[in-house]
């Protein structure tokens, strides 16, 4: 009874399978054993997944095994055993038994409503191995009792992997409320935004500004398993040049002329949660030695003192340089930039996202409107058509404030064109003076296909053209759907 309780406890199918194996050994002193289970492969073939005293190249040798006894207990489904094999008549030609002077074996079949998920072989060179006729009917009593549990421990690991998908795709799809966008590219950045909200893997936000970086940083540190330590933002960029290795990592009293007390730093601040280092782009060179060795050994020394401090924050740095030039440029340390860069999430402009925009400017209204306590005004078709063609330079910030602007301008509870205000030297995009017609065709077929992830039949709609023209043009310009 104990051991059916103490097996049934175990929930990792591996450790499992070593624990049936060492019971049965103990049970019946014998020195060898394995456990042969289905191979998922090859569903007819048994593959090696727990040994003791026999190496995993043995196991698999079935010339070191009895092949004949494992295969007849799998296709009888009934346990073997035998007192002696010298004197056994079934075992008279099995070269391995002599080969290895085996004088007892007992094999048995884990079988789990009609399914033979196995076998356990356990065999003895000791003559005083406890083989008698009583272990038969525990050896047959065992092994229904380690299938049942085998089997509930594989649906537990089943059911952990299949939670644990469930809950990345929850956070994807639900735990990123602040955060709007159906967008093919916003999708990719929620997929791995929740792939890092249960560890602590340093992640680095990189993308143009007015992006919504800093936004990525927060969902990740609220919905994560920090979420009730501090989260501590830090624009590296806003900080004097003299003042940030204080301002990070803090100074002792007297360290410096205006250190009149002791002073704990930023990455001190969030320790437990996440420290948010915007722009780390603009981070000088010798403050950047100093945060390396943070992020080695988690140790901090503020300035002015001989005492190092451990410190757990997580990191998520953002930046809208591009940190590779930076080092070809010699102001950004190679080594951080890849201490830094263990996960890489882009944050796409808002011309990548053109998807996005209507549901972008629903939410600006809204929440423009709420603030003003006014009633959140509609958009027309045209206001849409126009905020979708708009080259966003200032990307999701640049609507915000758009959005906004006409909130407060509204007067009769509708947003059009004109209200939007947008200025039209920027939302000619890439056309230039001089361009052919061709060629302007041609930027606005692909800019228009890439505002509406590749649907032709809006991208129609929107340029005032056949479908058939669409098809036609992509072909004649060669331009990949």
């Amino acid at each position: 009874m104990n051991i059916s309780r103490n097996i049934n406890l175990i929930k990792d199918p591996d450790e499992l399978l070593e624990n049936i194996l060492s019971i049965a050994l103990e049970q019946l002193s014998a020195e060898r054993g394995f456990i042969l289970l289905e191979d998922k492969d090859e569903p007819q073939e048994l593959a090696p997944k727990a040994a003791r005293n026999i190496d995993s190249v043995n196991i698999a040798d079935q010339a070191q095994i009895s092949h004949s006894t494992i295969e007849k207990v799998k296709s009888t489904r009934q346990p073997i055993l035998s007192f002696d094999t010298l004197s056994d008549e079934h075992f008279d030609a099995t070269r391995s038994i002599m080969m290895h002077r085996i004088r007892s074996i007992a094999c048995a079949p884990l079988v789990h409503k009609d399914e033979v998920l196995g076998v356990i072989y356990i065999d003895s060179q000791n003559e005083k191995a406890r083989f008698t006729r009583q272990s038969l009917a525990f050896l047959q009593a065992f092994a229904n009792q380690a299938a049942i549990a085998l089997q509930n421990a594989r649906l537990m690991a089943r059911l952990q992997e299949e939670n644990s998908l469930l809950k990345e795709e929850f956070h994807r799809l639900y735990a990123f409320k602040e955060i709007i966008g159906k967008s093919k590219a916003m999708d990719r950045v929620f997929q791995m935004m929740g792939k890092v909200l249960n560890n602590d893997a340093t992640v680095l936000i990189t993308g143009p500004t007015g992006t919504g970086k800093e936004l990525i940083a927060r969902a990740i540190h609220f919905n994560g398993l920090r979420k009730d330590k501090p989260f501590v933002p830090v624009n590296c960029g806003a900080i004097p040049e003299n003042l940030i290795e204080s301002e990070l990592f803090g100074h002792k009293k007297g360290a410096f002329t205006g250190a009149v007390q002791d002073k704990k730093g930023l990455i001190e601040m969030a320790h437990g949660g996440t420290l948010f280092l915007d722009e780390i782009g603009e981070l000088p060179l010798n403050t950047q030695v100093k945060l390396l060795r943070f992020l080695q050994d988690g140790q901090l020394t503020p300035v002015g003192d001989v005492r190092s401090r451990q410190i757990d924050a997580r990191i998520i740095a953002a930046t809208n340089r591009d940190l590779l030039k930076a080092i070809d440029d010699g102001v950004f340390r190679e080594d951080l930039y890849y201490r830094i860069n263990v996960i890489h999430i882009p944050a796409p402009p808002l011309s990548e996202r053109r998807k996005d925009i209507p549901l972008l400017a629903k939410h600006f209204s809204k929440k423009a409107a709420k603030r003003f306590n006014q009633k959140p005004p509609g958009l027309t078709t045209a206001a849409v058509d126009a905020l979708m063609q708009y080259a966003w330079p200032g990307n999701v910030r640049e609507l915000e404030n758009t959005i906004e602007r006409a909130v407060v301008m509204d007067s009769d509870g509708v947003i059009d064109v004109d209200d939007l205000a947008l200025p039209q030297a920027r939302s000619n995009g890439g056309i230039a003076a001089g361009m052919t017609l061709e060629a302007i065709s041609k930027e606005l077929l692909t800019k228009t296909l890439k505002a509406v992830d590749g649907n032709k039949t809006r991208a129609a709609e929107m340029m005032g053209v056949s479908l058939r023209w669409i098809h036609y043009k992509l072909k004649e310009w060669n331009i990949s759907e």
